[in-house]
């Protein structure tokens, strides 16, 4: 059963698992590298095109993801977020929208807290199982692989 559209102004995604496949690539160095979707790039900038507010919201410290936003144009960007859902409601606070008008993708348990608070969540299709339960919409696509944009696109179909 699909729940009810609600109106969406703020998309919040996590990266890994997320916009990546949770994979992380070591060097003897320590340094690391993470693969992006340029799809999931293009599904955060139509959202931005038709008004909705676009954040990153993740426990993983990595300067990668501010890379990476930065190429996106993402302002809202918060690396090493040990707690997503007070920082979810801050970014609410600060663009006077309420939680129901936020859309989440998580894979983890750690975005359980925020899933549960907002009006839409989304799950990739590899999420944890508790995750994928939580989940108000389970994508087809994996992490890093067009599931943010699929979620993007269901926002612009369903929730403007």
């Amino acid at each position: 059963m699909t729940p009810l559209p609600v109106k969406i102004s703020l998309f919040v995604t996590d990266v890994d698992g997320t916009l990546t496949d949770g994979g992380m690539y070591y060097t003897a160095e320590g340094e690391y590298m993470k693969r992006f979707d340029t799809r999931d790039a293009k599904g955060l900038e139509r959202l931005r095109a038709a008004g909705v507010e676009v954040a990153i919201v993740t426990q993983e410290a990595s300067p990668i993801v501010l890379a990476r936003a930065a190429k996106m144009g993402l302002a809202r960007v918060h690396i090493g977020e040990r707690d997503k859902l007070g920082r979810v409601k801050a970014i609410c606070a600060e663009l006077g929208i309420d939680l129901a008008a936020v859309a989440y993708v998580g894979d983890d348990v750690n975005d359980l807290e925020v899933m549960a608070a907002v009006g839409r969540s989304f799950a990739p299709a590899d999420a944890q199982p508790p995750v994928a339960e939580a989940a108000s919409v389970r994508l087809t696509r994996t992490g890093g692989h067009g599931a943010v944009r699929e979620a993007a696109e269901w926002v612009l179909a369903h929730a403007l």
